[in-house]
Order: C-alpha cells, then sequence, then structure tokens
C-alpha cells in the first residue's frame, strides 16, 4: 500500500534483499506483485499492520537524493528466534496522466518495486507504528472495510488472528472495492489468500467488481457495502465491535454516505463513529 511521500531519515535505513517477486493477478489486468524482502538484521522486529519506507535512489525532481513511500506489511509478525526477517509488501505497478499534456508517467516507486529481481537489493526505513491493533478479547468482531493494495493490513491481521491465534470468536468481515483484476488481490488462483478462511466460520469476504470506465475501486467498496447494509448495522451497534478502515481517502466517505444512508440520518451516524473513536474501537489508515 502506497503512501505519501514524507520527510526522510536515510541514516536509519537498512538493507533488504528481495528474495521473490510474483505476480498474483492475470495478465490481462493491472500488475500487483507479492514481494518478499528479506532483513539480515535479527533486531528488526515488525507487528502486523505496521509498514515499511521503500528508499528509491535518485537523483529526482528538485535535487532528492532519494524518493520515498510507504508501504504496509502484509503478513503477520514472525514467531521465533530467526536470525534474518521476512516481510511481504503488495505492489500495484502505478502509471499517473499529466493532465495538462496528457502524457503517461510511470509511477516511480511502484515501477522500481514490480522491476526489482530476487537477490536486488533495496533501502528501507520503519518499520513504522500502525494505528490498527488486533483487540486482545478473541470474542470482540473486527470490520474491515478497504480498497485496492490499501487492504494489505487486512491480509495480516486475517493470517494473525487464525494462524497464529489458532480461533476467533468473534465475527470478522471484511468489505472491499476493486477495479478491473483487482478483486482477484485475496482470492486469486495462485495465493487464494483469503479463500482457505471461509470454512471457519466467524469469518467472511465481501467485494464488488468495478470494471467500466470512469468507476473506480471506491465505487465498487459502495456496491459491497449497500449490498450488506444489515450486516454492517448488526456490527456498528455491537458495543464489542472494532472498526479498522483502510486504502484510498475516497473510501472513508463512501463508508460515511452509505453508514449515514443505512441509519436514516447523517448525525446519528457521526455520533456513532464518535463514540466508536472515543472508546478507542476506530482506527483508520489512508493515502490519496
Amino acid at each position: 500500500m502506497a503512501e505519501i511521500n514524507e520527510e526522510i531519515n536515510a541514516e536509519n535505513a537498512c538493507d533488504a534483499i528481495v528474495k521473490s517477486s510474483i505476480r498474483i493477478t492475470p495478465d490481462s489486468t493491472d500488475e500487483v506483485r507479492q514481494l518478499v524482502l528479506q532483513i539480515d538484521d535479527p533486531a528488526f522486529r515488525y507487528a502486523a499492520g505496521q509498514s515499511i519506507g521503500v528508499l528509491v535512489p535518485g537523483p529526482h525532481e528538485f535535487g532528492n537524493e532519494f524518493h520515498h513511500r510507504r508501504y504496509s506489511i502484509a503478513n503477520p509478525a514472525q514467531t521465533g528466534n530467526a536470525e534474518a526477517a521476512e516481510l511481504e509488501i503488495l505492489v500495484k505497478r502505478c502509471f499517473y496522466i499529466d493532465e495538462i499534456s496528457g502524457e503517461r508517467y510511470p509511477g516511480i516507486a511502484s515501477n522500481y518495486l514490480c522491476d526489482a529481481k530476487p537477490g536486488d537489493k533495496i533501502r528501507i526505513t520503519g518499520p513504522f507504528r500502525s494505528p490498527f491493533k488486533v483487540p486482545a478479547d478473541n470474542t470482540c468482531n473486527l470490520l474491515m472495510i478497504g480498497t485496492g493494495t490499501g487492504v494489505a493490513p487486512f491480509r495480516a491481521f486475517t493470517q494473525q488472528i487464525y494462524d497464529q491465534h489458532g480461533s476467533w470468536k468473534g465475527d470478522v468481515r471484511l468489505f472491499y472495492g476493486d477495479q478491473g483484476g483487482m478483486n482477484l488481490l485475496y482470492l486469486n488462483d495462485k495465493q487464494d489468500d483469503l479463500g482457505h478462511y471461509y470454512d471457519d466460520a466467524s469469518f467472511k469476504a465481501f467485494s464488488a467488481l468495478i470494471d467500466k470506465p470512469l468507476r473506480d475501486a471506491a465505487d465498487g467498496l459502495q456496491e459491497s457495502l449497500s449490498a450488506h447494509t444489515d450486516e454492517c448495522l448488526r456490527l456498528l451497534r455491537d458495543p464489542k465491535t472494532y472498526v479498522f478502515l483502510a486504502g484510498q481517502e475516497k473510501a472513508a466517505a463512501v463508508f460515511a454516505k452509505v453508514m449515514a444512508e443505512a441509519f436514516g440520518s447523517e448525525d446519528e451516524w457521526k455520533e456513532l463513529k464518535k463514540q466508536l473513536v472515543n472508546e478507542d474501537r476506530w482506527a483508520e489508515l489512508l493515502y490519496h
């Protein structure tokens, strides 16, 4: 999950080796790759939901030595005392259109990472603190909402609570919207990241595929939420529900719009959200 550019402290960076890079979406859709990075430092530790920064060497515009982007770690924390740490990130190869000239430019960090080969060395920063934390009580409900590769922390969350905790008694619900082949990001033939959790009675995922011009992943999220508002309302009214929101900033606006309509009043929704925030049951990680 890429975030905004930010101030860089390159002195605190460390080296990571690309252990593997696998395309997890079909050739006919947007390219999304799963990269496994190895850090040969036993002191490097991370938790589910955290992110790392990637330093792309320059020179870049305005004389910057590095270009810095952050990506959410997409796998749960390692256990044991391994001498080297391994983490996964999901990267979508991005391109941007100049609004004035109409020219197409490659995203700096995403193309740098998608072009990286096994054995390549990259510089990373972090890990950075995450607003997402798995509740200690496994009878709590987890309501996760997001779009595109911004849902990477939820992939790590799901693996952690079922693989490491052994089970989860509360309801776990994932709502996400996708564009083009992005719906295969978590339910793809090669990885099937979430499919094997469908056997667990507590887990359900709801997605909507948008493959039309001028519509994006947020439109898919809106369709997914609108089709299952009763499920959302049930969970949001439960005092044991925690809400996690990730992805594009537009996803937050879509969620607010659908929930205000579901509750029948924008004021009623805002009051409930305020309660969730005050009780530390609301967390979000959004990017432009």
